[in-house]
C-alpha cells in the first residue's frame, strides 16, 4: 500500500499565525520528524537580497548582503526551530556529514565541507541552502534518523542521495524505510543544460535521457526533479513526495540563481522532534 502524506499542521499553523509563506514538507514521514523550508519572506535584507537571505556566502563581496541582516535572519529562523542549524560548507559534491556526538559541535565551530548531513540525534537541525539546486529530505518511516541533501546537477549525477541514503543506512535505517521529499528547485521549463550535463546522467542510465528535452542548438532542458526520482527508485527508495515547485519562475517567492546571480539562499531544514520518546506516533 502506498504510504499516505503527512502534513505537519500544527507547525503550518503557527508560519500562517506569523504570516510567513515557509513550506512544510507534506509526506510519508512519522509525526516525530519535523521539516521547514524557508522561503523569501519573513527577513530583513534589501535588495535582491530581500528579505529573508541565510546565506553568508553573499556578504562575501563588496555589493553583497549586510552580515548584521543576515545575522538577524538566522535569528529570526531559530524561533521555529528546537536549536540552530548545523549548517554545511557546501562544495557541490557527495560528502555527507553524519551529525552524531562530539562531531554536533565540532559542524557548529566549523561547517564541513559537505553537501549533506544525517542524524539520529533528536533535536539536531540539519539543513542546506539552496537558489536553484535541489534540497532533497529524507526520512525513516519509523522516526528513527533523518536526512538532507543539496543536490545541483553536479552532486546529483555524482551520487550524493546515494551516499547520503548509504550514511542512514549506516544508522541502521535501510533504503526500503525511508521516505524522501523533493524541495523546492528549478523547474524543467527553466533549467537549460549543455551535452555535458546530458552525459553526466545518461552514461550510467541511459534511461536518464527522458528527463532532458532538446531545446536550442546543443541545448537540453533538464528535469532536476524527474533526475532525483530516478536516483531514489534505483537507490530502494520508493515513498517519494513533493516536486511541485520552479525557484525560477516564481520570483516572488524564491531565490533563483539562474534567473539573477545575485540574489539570496533559502533553507531547508530536518530535524528529529527533541519532546518525541522516539519511534513513530
Amino acid at each position: 500500500m502506498k504510504p499516505t502524506p503527512r502534513h505537519d499542521t500544527a507547525q503550518g499553523a503557527r508560519l500562517a499565525d506569523a504570516r510567513l509563506d515557509w513550506i512544510v514538507a507534506d509526506w510519508p514521514a512519522p509525526p516525530t520528524v519535523r521539516t521547514l523550508v524557508t522561503t523569501r519572506s519573513g527577513g530583513v535584507s534589501r535588495g535582491p537580497y530581500a528579505t529573508m537571505n541565510l546565506g553568508f556566502a553573499t556578504a562575501n563581496r563588496v555589493t553583497g548582503d549586510d552580515v548584521a541582516c543576515l545575522a538577524e535572519n538566522r535569528r529570526r529562523l531559530d524561533r521555529h526551530l528546537p536549536s540552530s542549524p548545523v549548517w554545511l560548507d557546501q562544495v557541490h559534491g557527495t560528502a555527507v556529514a553524519t551529525l552524531a556526538g562530539a562531531a554536533v559541535a565540532a559542524a557548529r565551530a566549523a561547517p564541513p565541507a559537505a553537501d549533506a548531513a544525517v542524524t539520529r540525534e533528536r533535536g539536531v537541525v540539519c539543513a542546506v541552502l539552496t537558489a536553484d539546486c535541489l534540497p532533497v529530505l529524507l526520512a525513516d518511516r519509523a522516526g528513527r534518523a533523518v536526512g538532507i541533501a543539496h543536490a545541483g546537477w553536479r552532486g546529483l549525477a555524482g551520487g550524493v542521495l546515494e551516499a547520503t541514503i548509504d550514511a542512514l543506512a549506516a544508522l541502521g535505517v535501510g533504503s526500503g524505510d525511508l521516505a524522501a521529499w523533493l524541495g523546492p528547485a528549478i523547474g524543467p521549463a527553466a533549467f537549460e543544460v549543455g551535452a555535458d550535463v546530458v552525459e553526466a546522467f545518461c552514461a550510467a542510465d541511459a534511461g536518464a535521457a527522458a528527463c532532458f528535452v532538446p531545446h536550442a542548438d546543443g541545448k537540453w532542458r533538464a528535469d532536476l526533479y524527474g533526475l532525483a526520482r530516478r536516483r531514489l527508485a534505483a537507490a530502494g527508495v520508493g515513498a517519494v513526495a513533493g516536486g511541485g515547485f520552479c525557484t525560477h519562475a516564481d520570483a516572488a517567492r524564491f531565490y533563483s540563481f539562474r534567473r539573477e546571480r545575485e540574489t539570496g539562499r533559502m533553507a531547508a531544514l530536518v530535524w528529529l522532534d527533541p519532546a518525541a520518546a522516539g519511534g513513530c506516533v
